[in-house]
């Protein structure tokens, strides 16, 4: 079987290092904001090339967190994707703010800048655009909407840790840049964990006492805030991995290049990598009319495949008859749902697995 990702092909290559980090936790007993958060913080901030960074409970949070840093409230409207995870607009409805769906660039699943400026309105106080399967949304246009509009741009970077948008790093160009750390992306933990990044001294801080229920000195609460903090044991085995980023990033481009080189169906539009970006390759995703056909032949060949994501948020039960959200219409999100399929994609799979798919792939038939 050739899975969607295999942690621990991954973790056997690392195993010395990460036990140790593991046991070195265990033996200090420092489990709460303990020196291994710290000193993440303290890396992946030099690693953006920005002042601050700060360690969360889950790449959720990191968004939670960082539209309450900055100020985002009920009523207030915030436009966003409907085509990724529903973390990226719930966080919005959590706070009784309102997700306004603003539909993708075809050819990068994200957020398409052309159709932003139509969908502000005098409630609108935040964009969050998603690097999506690890490819950089084109930032400039949408800066320059949140610049002539006054409003706040959080970037979610959860599936594109170390891409890079006209040579810098994503999360750096926006307010805030939010990642998750869940085991499977691309710079994982163990468990759940998250981050989030400014260059802000001020929503530090506020991040800093959201975080820990509402308090920066200790039985002093100036606001309600959340338990969210990363955990130390998370914390240290992300160090390890940290060290090693780029080179597992260039893993996943090695990859995406041998699937390109691979795969020759009529008909299957293989991934878009926008000029001046750097993409990731959290996923390789493809665009057919056979995706039954074709995923329905990887089964039977031992190959797993997956479709991110069936279904679009504007069409989620949560927002067609409960939570308020906003849109027009959004045929690109709906054509990329009926249409994706995800290949096995991981920094460890071998040029023969590559292959053997795009094998299956190219002989697929009915």
């Amino acid at each position: 079987m050739i899975p969607m990702v295999d942690l621990r092909r991954q973790y056997l290559q690392l195993k010395e290092e990460i036990d140790a980090a593991v046991l070195d936790v265990l033996d200090k007993t420092q489990f709460i904001l303990g020196p291994n958060v710290s000193e993440l913080e303290a890396e992946v901030a030099r690693y953006h090339g920005v002042p601050h960074a700060v360690g969360v409970a889950n790449g959720t949070d990191a968004l939670l967190l960082a539209l309450r840093a900055l100020g985002i409230e009920a009523g207030d409207e915030v436009i966003t994707t409907p085509f990724t995870f529903i973390a990226t607009a719930e966080v919005a409805g959590l706070l009784g703010a309102v997700p306004v769906f603003v539909d993708i660039d075809p050819k990068t699943f994200n957020l398409d800048p052309a159709r932003l400026e139509a969908a502000v309105t005098e409630k609108t106080r935040a964009i969050i655009p998603v690097h999506l399967f690890g490819q950089p949304c084109d930032m400039d246009p949408i800066l320059d909407v949140a610049r002539r509009h006054g409003l706040k741009v959080i970037e979610d970077c959860a599936q594109a840790f170390g891409a890079r948008y006209k040579g810098r790093i994503v999360g750096t160009l926006g307010h805030a840049g939010c990642t998750s750390f869940f085991p499977s992306k691309n710079l994982a933990c163990y468990g759940d964990g998250g981050m989030v990044i400014t260059a802000d001294e001020e929503t530090d801080a506020a991040l800093r006492v959201l975080r820990n229920h509402g308090s920066a000195v200790r039985y002093t609460h100036s606001t309600l805030g959340y338990n969210s903090r990363l955990d130390e044991l998370q914390a240290a085995i992300v160090r390890v991995k940290l060290r090693r980023i780029d080179a597992l990033n260039e893993g996943r481009r090695r990859a995406a290049a041998l699937y390109r080189k691979s795969i020759r169906r009529t008909g299957v539009v293989l991934p878009y990598e926008a000029e001046g970006c750097r993409h990731v390759y959290h996923q390789f995703t493809l665009l057919t009319d056979e995706r039954e056909r074709l995923q329905e032949a990887l089964t039977r060949a031992g190959i797993a495949s997956a479709v991110y994501y069936p279904v679009p948020l504007h069409r989620q039960e949560v927002f067609r008859s409960g939570a308020a959200c906003r849109h027009g219409d959004l045929p690109a999100s709906e054509d990329a749902a009926r249409r994706v399929l995800s290949l096995p994609m991981f920094p460890e799979i071998t040029e023969e697995e590559i292959q053997r798919i795009s094998d299956v792939i190219n002989g697929a038939t009915a």
